[in-house]
């Protein structure tokens, strides 16, 4: 089944390595969004299946685009699984805690993403 994913992401060699992975692996569309601002307006008009979402971004971070992203009923829904450098376990639990379906960390292997993220959201 074509899955939907939106990447929130600042970095465009992000965008592009997980494109590249999740369409060749699982044939999955992915949408891309360069800041927390423009993915919510995104996530909002295009409910996508999942979202990954960047922990460090300028001005608006993975943490406050997520509370943005629970507080609206029209995302509240979608499933959201951070990606970051930062992979202390601490780090890790504080993401869950906060919400997160899953916590992906960079760097990350392309060719193995679809079936992390199929595995955090329970997809078969």
């Amino acid at each position: 089944m074509g899955r939907r994913i939106l990447l929130i992401d600042d970095e465009v060699d992000i965008h592009r390595i997980t494109e590249v992975g999740l369409m060749m692996e699982a044939g999955w569309e992915l949408l891309t969004a360069q800041s927390g601002e423009e993915g919510i307006a995104i996530a909002t008009s295009e409910h996508p299946d999942a979202i990954l979402l960047d922990v460090m971004m300028p001005e608006r971070d993975g943490v406050a685009t997520l509370k943005l992203l629970q507080e609206s009923s029209q995302t509240q829904t979608i499933p959201v699984i951070f990606m970051t450098a930062k992979a202390q376990a601490a780090d890790r639990r504080q993401l869950y805690a906060l919400g997160a379906q899953g916590v992906i960390t960079k760097p990350f292997d392309p060719m193995t993403l679809a079936s992390q993220i199929s595995g955090f959201l329970g997809w078969s």
